[in-house]
């Protein structure tokens, strides 16, 4: 459908409740604004080859905003194995707009690195994991903290394929994530993690969808933030087991640790099951800083803020465990890390 052409959703939609369109939309929602490209740039012999934008249309506004807006088309084809690929994304101008296509035909790591200045910054990442590979993907958002930000994803996992995928958001004043997967085949596995650390004003709305269509296929999301300030962060997850997808195995886990009593966090896990014999398990918990952790660490010489550092440190550290590949998940903990030293030196 042609963005101009649809409704604005409702609030009572699960997917814009906490984070209504008119407030991620970069000017009024009647308007598609002129947009600067998202420039993406490799680290490797790999290419990016420039891509005329899709025809296809999209039921879902953010989607079809971001196809009637344009900005960058790119497709990167991973054909063999190879060093892991790293990419910048830079985002210029007033409002930015970039589309990413990865085909996965072999077993690799890819992380996105988004930075930048600009108003408003759309993305749209779309992905194929071919049969039999095993893929991993790490996005970081390091955007100016007075940006919003607009990112939706969609992935297609085939039989026994494997996707490993991790999000730091850690940049951005407004965000907006809508991530999709798909298990489109007997085997295909997907374990994903997100991590935020919402300081300040800082709003960040995270929505993850795994959809499980065929039986034997695992699932495993991990979500974990820590908000301080007046910082607000939400965490939504749907999933759903498709009917006669039977030996699923799916889990999804929301933890929120909450630094300041301004601070507020929403965990709403929800399950859509029509197999009867599957496994199917979701928890989400929030909390302030455990008091006894901050005695213990203070009688051991640390100050106050340096404790509560560490203890977040390690809270946030600790959604990347559910990944097994050792690359991404080093790289998202240092990368991680580095930030949370340079928060304790403000």
């Amino acid at each position: 459908m042609i963005y101009q052409k649809m409704a604005i959703p409702p609030r009572s939609e699960h997917l814009w409740r906490y984070t209504p369109w008119p407030r991620i939309h970069p000017s009024s929602t009647d308007e598609v604004p002129e947009v600067d490209d998202v420039t993406f740039s490799l680290s490797t012999e790999h290419e990016l080859e420039s891509i005329s934008h899709s025809a296809t249309t999209h039921e879902d506004i953010a989607r079809a905003f971001l196809q009637s807006a344009g900005g960058s088309n790119n497709r990167l084809i991973i054909s063999e194995e190879s060093e892991p690929i790293h990419i910048d994304a830079r985002a210029s101008g007033h409002v930015a707009v970039g589309h990413l296509h990865l085909d996965v035909k072999a077993s690799c790591v890819v992380l996105i690195h988004l930075i930048g200045e600009p108003e408003w910054v759309g993305i749209h990442i779309t992905g194929k994991v071919h049969p039999n590979v095993q893929f991993s993907f790490g996005f970081i958002n390091e955007l100016d903290s007075n940006t919003k930000f607009l990112r939706c994803e969609d992935w297609i996992v085939e039989r026994d394929a494997e996707l490993e995928h991790a999000t730091l958001s850690i940049g951005g004043f407004r965000c907006k994530s809508d991530l999709r997967s798909t298990l489109n085949g007997t085997g295909s596995t997907i374990r994903q993690s997100v991590t935020a650390n919402a300081v300040g004003p800082r709003h960040d709305d995270e929505h993850v969808e795994i959809h499980h269509l065929h039986g034997h296929t695992n699932s495993d999301l991990v979500m974990n933030s820590a908000c301080s300030g007046s910082s607000h962060f939400i965490a939504t997850g749907l999933l759903t087991i498709a009917e006669g997808a039977n030996k699923t195995d799916a889990s999804q886990v929301f933890r929120n640790l909450l630094l300041s009593e301004k601070a507020r966090a929403e965990a709403i896990p929800e399950l859509e099951v029509l197999a009867d014999d599957v496994s199917a398990a979701h928890g989400a918990a929030t909390a302030p800083v455990d008091k006894n952790q901050m005695h213990y660490l203070m009688s051991r010489g640390l100050s106050p803020d340096e404790s509560q550092s560490l203890i977040v440190s390690g809270f946030l550290l600790n959604a990347f465990s559910n990944l097994s590949n050792k690359y991404l998940t080093e790289e998202m903990k240092t990368r991680l890390t580095v930030h949370l030293e340079c928060e304790l030196k403000r």
